[in-house]
């Protein structure tokens, strides 16, 4: 038993009565449990209470012991002289204020049934700790935790943009450029994709942003791909030739070539061939923020992500060998990933930042009109039956398995919540 769930309990005012007594044997009614604290500080502020007839209002702290809190150093704390009750699992030490004064203590008491629901969700091997007893939570509350998941996910990811952007000086073209790259390299090149974005400025490409070959140099260069000597390819020789002079004129050092990762890739996703991909979007592609935001319908942001790569790419997949001729576009799934995963949460901000609500009315509307992601997760929702319809359902469903259901935080859980405090026995 930890302190989140005590703090659960006395939030939801799960306590088995609303008068308890201290551990001085002291009256003490409960008036109004307070506020949660997620900052520095007493776990719930602005609580009332009344002590032997006499009002309080202060801060409320919960331990597991008593004695946590010379643990915890609070005896030695001044933002602590404010709390007028400590609430504790097992009473086991007199705790006072930095002045000496007694703080009154009180053991936490609630119905057993309670914990074991909860232990049972806390213990279970399931992917969904709650999957077989999901049925029993109503309809409304699915839907609107689900809601409020997917305003979550946005802010989430809202708040790394915001961090990529003061790093960037509040250059929203950069910053997206950067956030594209990542999105290319899937899982398995995120970072690598990352770092050769934020290794090669879109300033640099921009200046031969007209030269698809000096591009392809400059990208594949700066990976680490032209280090090598390949005999007889004249399109190697040739990159590696015009890397070589626009290393120098921007001062580029290359990346580490082993950082990228080509097993269990399909070819049509190796890092090489990405990489041509993404040329080809820059070579194409001029202020593509701008156009993102100025975009009204998915189709249009479709098609400005629509890149295939240059001739060389449809006979190899990497440098060394021949293969097939076939065109390389950058697929429907991929683009489709990249406007949930990067493009909508860029407006979402944006409008945020801007005070332009219609950017992020629009995210959300793009979100609800684009087919939902397939992969494994979205799977194992749709075997509890989950009706799925679109990219909206599939982003609140990732959020609630990623951040709650892989990591056990059932109690921060709306579905949770109800099946810990159900009358309905969980174990």
């Amino acid at each position: 038993m930890g302190e989140n769930f005590l703090q659960f309990i006395w939030k939801n005012c799960l306590v088995k009565s609303k008068n308890i007594k201290s551990t001085e044997d002291r009256n003490i009614e409960i008036i109004d449990v307070g506020t949660q604290n997620f900052d520095a500080g007493p776990d719930f502020m602005n609580s009332k209470i009344k002590i032997e007839g006499t009002l309080w209002a202060g801060s409320v702290e919960i331990h597991l012991k008593s004695s946590d809190w010379k643990k915890h150093n609070h005896h030695k704390n001044k933002a602590y002289d404010n709390v007028i009750l400590h609430l504790v699992r097992f009473h086991d030490e007199k705790i006072c204020r930095t002045n000496g004064e007694l703080i009154e203590t009180a053991i936490l008491d609630f119905d057993e049934k309670i914990w074991l629901n909860y232990d049972k969700l806390i213990l279970s091997e399931l992917k969904i700790p709650c999957q077989n007893k999901i049925n029993m939570i109503e309809n409304f509350v699915l839907d609107y935790w689900l809601n409020t998941l997917v305003f979550e996910r946005l802010e989430q990811k809202s708040g790394i943009i915001r961090d990529s952007l003061d790093r960037n000086e509040n250059n929203w073209e950069e910053t997206f450029y950067q956030k594209v790259a990542k999105n290319f390299g899937l899982k398995i090149n995120t970072l690598p994709f990352e770092m050769l974005a934020k290794s090669l400025p879109m300033k640099y490409l921009g200046k031969h942003k007209n030269n698809l070959s000096q591009l392809e140099a400059m990208l594949f260069g700066q990976a680490g791909f032209l280090e090598e000597e390949i005999p007889d390819n004249k399109y190697y020789t040739g990159l590696k030739k015009e890397y070589g002079f626009l290393a120098k004129k921007f001062g580029l050092k290359p990346m580490k070539k082993h950082l990228w990762k080509f097993l269990r890739l399909r070819p049509q996703n190796f890092p090489t061939i990405r990489i041509a991909q993404f040329a080809m979007l820059i070579y194409k592609s001029s202020s593509l923020f701008s156009k993102v935001i100025e975009s009204t319908t998915i189709d249009e942001l479709k098609t400005l992500f629509e890149v295939e790569t240059s001739e060389f790419w449809k006979t190899h997949y990497v440098f060394e060998k021949d293969a097939n001729k076939k065109n390389k576009k950058f697929g429907n799934m991929a683009i489709s990933v990249l406007i949930i995963n990067t493009v909508i949460p860029f407006l979402f901000v944006y409008g945020k930042s801007k005070n332009e609500e219609s950017f992020q009315n629009r995210a959300i509307d793009f979100l609800e009109n684009m087919n939902p992601e397939k992969n494994s997760i979205i799977s194992m929702w749709k075997s509890l039956g989950f009706s799925i319809q679109n990219a909206f359902d599939s982003q609140a469903l990732l959020q609630l398995q990623n951040e709650y259901c892989s990591k056990k935080r059932c109690i921060e859980c709306q579905i949770g919540n109800k099946l810990i405090v159900s009358k309905d026995e969980y174990y």
